[in-house]
């Protein structure tokens, strides 16, 4: 593993501060790919991924789905709304609830759709053995807890695939 020489060894605050800076770096240039690629940000591609795989959906259900409040997704599927990629429809028995489907053209852009995860990653995670998915997962998730970060609401915006019961 390469260890950037403009800092020294034993500053492992300043490494780790450049490496998650270097992650932050490339998850951005990704979603300005894909923004470029498909006119879609990645929360509005796994949104419709995630309408695509379930069928109709519920708001609520999609929001738990994608891990973001149901106010970011009403946002997100108003923009998916206007491109025509989805459509919404009240319940007749419970006007509250209201109903996600995509739209032909929703459909086919579905199967086409780039995965909102970055190649290379998906690619090199799916390399590693299981216990190096687990250290890796395991060490991110510990920096959130020593940033005090775990309240903060995000959406694996890069996963694309439905955690396991």
């Amino acid at each position: 593993m390469s260890q950037p020489t403009d800092i020294p060894a034993e500053r492992y605050d300043l490494r780790i501060l450049q490496s998650l800076r270097r992650i932050i770096h490339a998850v951005d240039q990704h979603s300005k790919k894909l923004k470029s690629q498909t006119d879609l940000t990645a929360p509005q591609l796994v949104c419709l991924g995630q309408i695509a795989a379930q069928g109709p959906v519920s708001v609520a259900h999609l929001a738990k789905a994608v891990f973001l409040s149901a106010s970011t997704v009403v946002g997100i599927l108003d923009r998916l709304e206007l491109k025509g990629l989805v459509q919404r429809a009240r319940d007749l028995k419970d006007r509250r609830v209201v109903w996600v489907s995509l739209t032909e053209a929703g459909q086919s852009f579905a199967k086409t759709a780039p995965s909102p995860l970055q190649d290379k990653l998906s690619d090199r995670l799916g390399d590693l053995q299981r216990d190096q998915q687990l250290a890796i997962c395991q060490s991110l998730e510990r920096i959130v807890e020593l940033m005090e970060a775990t309240g903060i609401d995000a959406s694996p915006l890069l996963i694309t695939e439905k955690k396991p019961s």
